[in-house]
C-alpha cells in the first residue's frame, strides 16, 4: 500500500493541476469572447461618434448656407448661429463622453490582455509543472494536441500458393 500512496497523491496532485488549466483555458476562452464583445461595442461607438461627426459637418455647411443667402433675414440667422452654438454645445458634450467610452473600453482592452498574458504564464507554468512531475514519476507525457499521422499500409500483393499450401480464405 505505501508504493501507491506517493502515486496516488501525485496523480491527483496532477489532477487537480489539470482541471487548473481546464478552468484557466476556458477563463481565458471567456475573457477572449468579452474582449470581442468589447471590440465590436468599440468599433459601434467610433461609427457612431464618425455618423455624428458626419452629421454635424453637414449642419455646419448648411447653417453657412443659410447664412449666407439670408443676409436679410436676420432673425432667421440668428436664430441658426443659437441654434449652431447648441449644436456645437452638444457635439463638444457627445464627443467629450464618446471619447470617454472610447477611452474606458481601450483601459478595458489593456486590462483584458493583460490578464489574459497573466493567465497563459500561469498556464505554460503549470504545464512545465506538470511535465515536471511527470518526469519525476516515470509517466507519460500527456497528450499535446497534435494527432500523429498514422502510416498508410501498404498493399499486400496476392501470392500464389505452391504446391501442398493450404489457402485460409
Amino acid at each position: 500500500m505505501a508504493p501507491s500512496v506517493p502515486r496516488t497523491c501525485a496523480a491527483a496532485a496532477l489532477r487537480m493541476k489539470q482541471i487548473a488549466l481546464d478552468n484557466q483555458d476556458r477563463t481565458i476562452r471567456r475573457l477572449r469572447a468579452q474582449l470581442a464583445t468589447e471590440r465590436r461595442g468599440l468599433a459601434a461607438t467610433k461609427k457612431e461618434l464618425e455618423e455624428t461627426r458626419v452629421a454635424l459637418e453637414a449642419s455646419h455647411k448648411a447653417i453657412a448656407g443659410l447664412t449666407e443667402i439670408g443676409l436679410s433675414m436676420s432673425k432667421k440667422i440668428e436664430k441658426m448661429k443659437v441654434k449652431q452654438q447648441l449644436t456645437k454645445a452638444n457635439h463638444a458634450e457627445c464627443h467629450q463622453k464618446f471619447q470617454a467610452r472610447i477611452h474606458e473600453a481601450e483601459d478595458s482592452m489593456q486590462a483584458q490582455h493583460l490578464l489574459i498574458e497573466a493567465l497563459v504564464d500561469e498556464k505554460d507554468s503549470l504545464l512545465q509543472t506538470i511535465h515536471g512531475l511527470q518526469e519525476a514519476n516515470n509517466a507519460p507525457a500527456p497528450f499535446d494536441g497534435e494527432w500523429e499521422e498514422e502510416p498508410e499500409e501498404e498493399e499486400i500483393e496476392d501470392i500464389t500458393l505452391g504446391e501442398g499450401e493450404i489457402d485460409d480464405e
